[in-house]
């Protein structure tokens, strides 16, 4: 289901992004991009507990707000389920999700060049010393833990590997973690998601007798 069908929309997800980033100030966002049917955030909390609040906050507020808007209130859930989320290494695999996040609208062919796309993080840092760039109502980006590239832009707008392209993909599918193999091991066991790093495959189909 499209979540976004005007501008106005994605202008509204923006807003109440911007409040649900000065409710939770420990909640810091490094990049995001809204696409018609879903969004991507990369978000850095500084203490645990805080990420599932702001979420649960963001996600509630803007159905809310989106049913409000509709006159459809008490017909359904606009999300369906927990939010999707995996912990990033603050190294290069950090900047690989910020390009896959960044570049998505590209890679949907809805514009030629990522910074094009209206609607996230890419475009805000492009525009960043016009007027629009400053609006208050728009979330802060926040400066990352790595150094940006100084060729970002263009980064952003090289295709991934496959295998970089494919990692990002089973950790959004997966939750497992993203990084070099050792620290993705001991991140696994600390969380407690170890079987997130299993290989997917066919389960056992054991026959007791």
């Amino acid at each position: 289901m499209d979540v976004f069908e005007d501008d106005g929309d994605y202008g509204a997800f923006e807003r109440v992004l911007a409040e649900a980033l000065e409710r939770e100030p420990g909640v810091r966002l490094l990049g995001y991009c809204l696409m018609p049917n879903h969004w991507h955030l990369v978000l850095w909390p500084r203490r645990d507990g805080e990420l599932s609040e702001f979420m649960r906050w963001l996600t509630v507020t803007h159905t809310q707000r989106w049913h409000a808007h509709r006159h459809t209130a008490g017909t359904g859930p606009v999300y369906q389920g927990r939010f999707k989320s995996f912990p990033i290494q603050q190294d290069e695999h950090l900047l690989t999700v910020l390009r896959y996040v960044e570049r998505n609208a590209k890679r949907a062919d809805m514009v030629r060049q990522a910074e094009r796309w209206r609607w996230g993080s890419l475009w805000r840092w492009e525009n960043r010393r016009k007027a629009v760039g400053r609006d208050p109502e728009l979330p802060t980006i926040s400066g990352w833990p790595v150094s940006r590239p100084r060729s970002w832009r263009q980064t952003v707008n090289a295709v991934l590997s496959k295998t970089e392209t494919d990692l990002v993909l089973r950790s959004i599918k997966r939750g497992a973690p993203y990084g070099g193999k050792g620290w993705t091991g001991r991140t696994a066991q600390r969380l407690g998601i170890e079987s997130s790093l299993n290989p997917i495959g066919r389960p056992r189909n054991d026959v007791a007798v």
